[in-house]
């Protein structure tokens, strides 16, 4: 490994494996309690303010990006462009949900997505970014692939399941709070292999046709963290 990649891999003073799971624990949580609150009807922005107040309910801190609830079209939408406002979830609809919550000292990042009614379309984007998201994460535990081929590997697949994928979302560091001072390249660019529960692993696939799309994003552990 590179000084360059070696550096990309450090830690803060307060890093630790049971603080950055217990995070992970209740990000995951958390976007389910908060999926559970979207109904057909709502109106996006108010779905955000929603969400906050459930992880702050949960005794978890807004932390270093914005908490994103994202309905219809606007899932098609790289994170740092803004939604359309005023968009209504529709009876049958897909939303995603992406949120980076502080637990004490360390960092949470989740994201997953919904499908609400029913749409066969929209149900195999949200299934086919999970499954992706797993895809390559063994890819990497089986093989110790670069960030680099790793995010190729996702592309060829996103590909052959007939989507696009977004490498506006290509991965990046997760840490004791904040990463952005130890380290702010990405997972795509990686040129060695990830060490666990160092990295985000980002999974957003989108329609062809630019009507919508699906995402999903986890810490990069190994299997047994996902049994």
């Amino acid at each position: 490994m590179s000084e360059i990649d070696s550096n990309a891999e450090r830690v803060g003073p307060n890093f630790s494996v049971d603080g950055m799971l217990l995070a992970r624990q209740k990000t995951r949580q958390v976007i389910q309690q908060i999926a559970a609150n979207v109904k057909p009807g709502m109106v996006e922005e108010d779905a955000v303010e929603m969400a906050k107040s459930v992880l702050i309910g949960a005794g978890l801190e807004l932390s270093w990006h914005p908490t994103r609830v994202r309905f219809g079209s606007n899932t098609m939408k790289p994170m740092k462009q803004p939604s359309v406002p005023g968009v209504v979830l529709q009876e049958n609809d897909i939303f995603f949900i992406d949120i980076a919550p502080r637990v004490g000292a360390w960092e949470g990042d989740g994201g997953a997505s919904f499908v609400v009614g029913h749409h066969p379309d929209y149900e195999r984007c949200a299934r086919d970014a999970e499954n992706l998201f797993h895809d390559v994460r063994k890819i990497w535990e089986e093989q110790h692939l670069t960030g680099q081929a790793l995010y190729a590997y996702a592309d060829e697949k996103a590909r052959s399941m007939g989507w696009e994928l977004n490498f506006d979302l290509p991965g990046h560091r997760i840490s004791d709070f904040p990463h952005a001072t130890i380290y702010t390249g990405s997972l795509a660019n990686l040129e060695a292999s990830p060490s666990s529960m160092r990295w985000i692993l980002e999974i957003h696939l989108r329609d062809p046709n630019k009507r919508f799309g699906a995402f999903f994003e986890d810490m990069l552990l190994s299997e047994e963290f996902y049994l």
